[in-house]
């Protein structure tokens, strides 16, 4: 299930970013970018937009679903990428730091 989950929410991601990127800024439409005035709006027509705006909407939703419902999931998981890679004991050997106490100008009691 989570392997699924993370394969998901990759080409969810992935989808997203894509999306994105076609689209342009209110301002800057396709006819500004190559000059054509009015005509490149006529071209391509408002309903491109409306469905770049939903395609966002939609993956933005589905990329939070899979966001939540990995972190749940790994929460509860009993594997831990930690544990496995070994990182938790390299930390467990070294001994704690010393604590210092900072010191202002003009305390020193020396």
């Amino acid at each position: 299930m989570i392997t699924f989950l993370i394969i998901a929410h990759v080409v969810v991601s992935i989808m997203l970013i894509g999306i994105v990127l076609i689209q342009s800024g209110k301002g800057a439409g396709f006819a500004d970018v190559f000059g054509m005035g009015g005509m490149g709006q006529s071209l391509f027509g408002a309903q491109t937009g409306n469905f770049l705006t939903r395609l966002t909407t939609v993956l933005a939703i589905l990329f939070m679903v899979t966001s939540l419902s990995l972190a749940i999931f790994m929460g509860r998981a009993e594997v831990s990428l930690v544990k496995e890679m070994g990182i938790e004991e390299g930390w467990e050997e070294s001994a704690p730091a010393e604590r210092v106490e900072p010191q202002l100008p003009g305390e020193n009691e020396d």
